[in-house]
């Protein structure tokens, strides 16, 4: 089932159970997922899993900032609804690899393109950001990458 589909089922679930938060995070998403499917050079078509993840780590990305800011605003009520909105982003979210899993990847990736030290740095990320897009967030896989690569040096 695709998630477009799947976050339908969800909405009407949340419906039935009059679970409001639930309900936003979902309208959310299927609000992001129509965006990305209307949009100008879509295909017209359902999206692929890999533009679902990116959607998922984009709205992820935008609450965890929003909730950040709104903590250091003192607004707890906002800072609420936003980790609400983020449980419900979870559930649909490739598992999250541990900081020694996506620097044990980096290490391979590392080896495979034969990098030498900090130099590296482009040619690592670019390869790593691809392999571990959805697994990983952008920022683990940076410092993972720049960790690995000053062992090298």
């Amino acid at each position: 089932m695709s998630l477009k589909a799947t976050i339908e089922s969800e909405i009407k679930k949340a419906m039935l159970a009059r679970n409001a938060d639930d309900l936003r995070g979902l309208r959310a998403l299927k609000s992001m997922i129509l965006l990305a499917e209307t949009e100008k050079g879509a295909t017209g078509g359902d999206l692929t899993t890999e533009q679902e993840s990116k959607i998922l780590t984009k709205a992820y990305k935008q609450r965890k900032e929003s909730a950040e800011i709104f903590a250091q605003q003192g607004r707890k009520d906002l800072e609420e609804k936003e980790l609400q909105e983020i449980a419900v982003i979870e559930r649909f979210l490739p598992k999250q690899l541990s900081a020694e899993e996506v620097e044990s990847v980096v290490k391979e990736i590392a080896a495979k393109v034969g990098a030498k030290g900090p130099a590296d740095m482009g040619k690592v990320m670019g390869v790593a950001s691809k392999e571990l897009a959805g697994k990983a967030e952008g920022k683990a896989v940076s410092e993972a990458v720049k960790k690995v690569l000053a062992t090298l040096a």
